[in-house]
C-alpha cells in the first residue's frame, strides 16, 4: 500500500475508521481477540447470512519502504460446522492396521 504503516494501522485498529470498510455487523465482536500494536490485529467474524459461519481474520503489517506498507490479510474459517470430523483412533484405517 502506498501509505506509511502508522496510517494503515489506524485504518484497521481504530473502530470509527474501520467501520467504514469493515462494518461491526460483520464482526462477532468489535474488540480484537489479539493485537500486536502497529503490526497485527485479529478479529472474530460472523457471516450475517445463514448458516452464520464464524471465521477469524488477521491483518498483518510490515514496512516495505519509506512510505509504503505490505498488508497481509489472513482469513481462516473456524466454524465447527465446516471442520472435518475427528478421526476415531480405532477406525481400522490403513494407518491403524499397519500400526498393529
Amino acid at each position: 500500500m502506498d501509505a506509511p504503516r502508522e496510517k494503515v494501522w489506524r485504518a484497521i485498529s481504530i473502530p470509527e475508521i474501520r467501520e467504514s470498510w469493515l462494518p461491526g455487523t460483520n464482526l462477532r465482536n468489535a474488540i480484537p481477540i489479539r493485537q500486536i500494536p502497529g503490526k497485527e490485529v485479529t478479529y472474530l467474524m460472523r457471516d450475517p447470512y445463514p448458516p452464520h459461519l464464524e471465521s477469524m481474520v488477521t491483518f498483518h503489517l510490515a514496512q516495505s519502504g519509506e512510505n509504503s506498507t505490505c498488508l497481509r490479510i489472513i482469513h481462516q474459517l473456524t466454524d465447527a460446522k465446516c471442520l472435518p470430523p475427528a478421526k476415531a483412533a480405532n477406525s481400522n484405517s490403513v494407518e491403524m492396521i499397519c500400526a498393529a
